[in-house]
């Protein structure tokens, strides 16, 4: 079993909600440290965070972490990601895990999760992650994004809308879903390769996505496969707003006093 990857932590200074978000002041540490944390616990072999602001990089090269500064102009994560790879050299085989800077509760084990699963596969060039959908309503809420497997577990669609659809229990103001098959939500979380990346960064964007304001639907819309791994639960939401930021310090000082 390959158990080797890379994890890549985009972290821009520019936010509209929380300006400067990597390095609030999360329980006497920067967002980012605990970021870090996460990627550590993960027992990931390199850790690189991705930033175009020397504040960071100052900030995470105190802590011991690497920092590449990269481009202002990218469009996303991915691309970020991918300027990372040629910075520092990665082979095409190698794995890495976009981990985004905001997410300082996800469970290690879910990094690990979906880098391992890539890795242990070869049909496709990336991989994400999934959860069983618990609460009906959220079938129904356009902000929970969906996603439907084949039975070898890769990705056919990605949407906001409930899928699928079922005709004999939904109707145009929502339903129940009758059990017959589970409902999955999309958890943002990537691992790719290194020859994935570089194919991604030549494409252009796709209708579908922008219809669904999905960036993931471009790698469907060009053909490729996405591995989707089913992780027990929807881990706690990232950081985008004030309300988010003290709902993270109240469970991180609750839990590591």
């Amino acid at each position: 079993m390959n158990e080797r990857f890379k994890v890549v932590i985009p972290a821009r200074f520019g936010s509209t909600r929380l300006p400067g978000k990597p390095l609030l002041n999360i329980a006497g540490k920067p967002m980012i440290a605990h970021v870090c944390e996460r990627a550590l616990e993960a027992n990931a072999d390199e850790i690189v965070v991705a930033t175009d602001d020397d504040r960071i990089f100052q900030t995470v090269a105190s802590l011991g972490i690497k920092a590449v500064m990269t481009s202002s102009y990218h469009q996303s994560g991915t691309e970020r990601i991918a300027e990372v790879a040629r910075l520092c050299g990665w082979q095409g085989d190698e794995i890495i895990v976009n981990l985004q800077g905001d997410e300082p509760l996800i469970p290690p084990a879910y990094i690990r999760d979906v880098a391992i699963a890539l890795a242990n596969q070869s049909q496709a060039g990336i991989a994400t992650l999934a959860a069983v959908i618990i609460d009906s309503e959220e079938i129904f809420n356009p902000n929970s994004v969906k996603v439907v497997l084949n039975k070898a577990g890769y990705a056919l669609y990605f949407s906001r809308a409930p899928i699928p659809w079922e005709r004999s229990s939904f109707t145009s103001a929502g339903g129940t879903p009758s059990g017959n098959i589970p409902y999955l939500r999309h958890i943002g979380m990537y691992a790719y390769t290194v020859d994935f990346l570089n194919r991604y960064c030549l494409w252009d964007a796709s209708p579908l996505e922008s219809i669904e304001s999905l960036e993931q639907l471009r790698i469907l819309w060009h053909g490729e496969t996405v591995l989707v791994k089913t992780v027990d639960k929807t881990p706690a939401a990232g950081i985008d707003t004030q309300e988010d930021l003290l709902r993270v310090e109240r469970f991180l000082v609750s839990n590591h006093p």
